[in-house]
């Protein structure tokens, strides 16, 4: 049975519901033209030493022309750059990244992001175009017919470029669900599942990692996801759309902690606090979703449904499938 049909069968409940409120290092892309890549000019040798987890460089004295000052210069300029892209990672880190040598991996400090992947008590995702391979709130939208004037506020909430808040009361305020329209959406349209996303839960599940889905969307439309992915109810936190007694639209809760700017950080931090977590980590497609990075441990951004050069720019590790992701948490225990 495909992801989408489990989903169906779960959403029939929302009409009954109340109303409330130290190996070869593999290839890695660092992202700004101001982070020129990691190469050395011809005349500079790598020396890699058992003793470091990082590659030594110098010069081979055979070679030396007199252009090695300038390229000796190059050197030191663009060292640390090459050291700051997985330095953070233990030796276990440096392990971990040393099996994927060859891969094109993209990112600030992979190393370590895949350290504390291998290591999370906690992975939080965010579900419009992570977990699922659309934004909930545009496809909502598009059911009622108010679809590209909401798609243009979701781009400017998702590229950072307007309060988070602003951006849901304003499309809220378009589309005006009522409990009857989100349950028709979801019959006609039921949301799909992010292809991996299914088996990236079960492995981080069966090793004892908690999973939480952390949303800007709606809590309504979550639910059927989460039942689909084995995640309780009470891992959610997404924003509460309110109902008045005839199931029409009233408004949605601010006090659901996602339901503002910098919401996910502060959803994170509850979650950390109230099970004293020690590792976390956050993946996602969005800008909200680089802010929880503290108190997430890592950030992994997310670019299978959509790309954004300011997440990829934050990303401790950008991925766009989930595939090393399952091959990490399946391979690696918790160290």
């Amino acid at each position: 049975m495909m992801p989408s049909q489990r989903i169906f069968r779960h959403i029939s409940f929302l009409r009954t519901l109340p109303s409330f409120a130290g190996a070869a290092r593999p290839s890695v892309k660092p992202f700004s033209s101001a982070l020129t890549p990691c190469f050395l000019p011809p005349s500079l040798s790598v020396i890699r030493t058992h003793s470091s987890s990082t590659a030594s460089l110098s010069l081979s004295p055979s070679r030396m022309t007199n252009s090695d000052v300038n390229a000796s210069n190059y050197r030191q300029t663009h060292q640390s750059r090459c050291q700051t892209l997985s330095t953070q990672a233990s030796a276990f880190g440096e392990d971990v990244l040393s099996h994927y040598e060859g891969m094109d991996l993209e990112g600030n400090s992979v190393g370590y992001a895949m350290e504390m992947l291998a290591k999370a008590d906690a992975v939080c995702f965010d579900v419009d175009s992570t977990v699922i391979d659309e934004e909930g709130i545009d496809v909502l939208a598009e059911t009622l017919g108010k679809g590209p004037e909401v798609s243009a506020w979701t781009l400017k909430a998702m590229n950072g470029n307007i309060k988070f808040e602003d951006a849901l009361a304003a499309r809220l305020d378009i589309i005006k669900p009522s409990r009857s329209d989100i349950a028709t959406c979801l019959e006609r349209h039921p949301l799909r599942l992010t292809p991996g996303v299914d088996r990236l839960v079960e492995a981080l599940q069966k090793r004892g990692t908690h999973v939480y889905l952390v949303s800007g969307g709606f809590r309504l439309m979550i639910e059927p996801v989460a039942q689909t992915l084995g995640v309780n109810a009470s891992n959610i936190y997404a924003n509460t759309i309110l109902f008045d007694n005839d199931g029409n639209y009233a408004g949605f809760d601010p006090n659901e902690p996602t339901s503002a700017d910098q919401g996910k950080p502060k959803a994170l931090r509850m979650i950390k606090e109230k099970y004293s977590y020690g590792t976390m980590v956050m993946v996602g497609d969005g800008a909200t979703d680089a802010q929880a990075k503290p108190p997430a441990d890592a950030f992994i951004g997310f670019g299978g449904v959509v790309v954004r050069d300011a997440v990829r720019e934050k990303a401790c590790w950008f991925v766009r499938d989930f595939d090393t992701m399952i091959d990490i948490v399946s391979r690696f225990g918790r160290k």
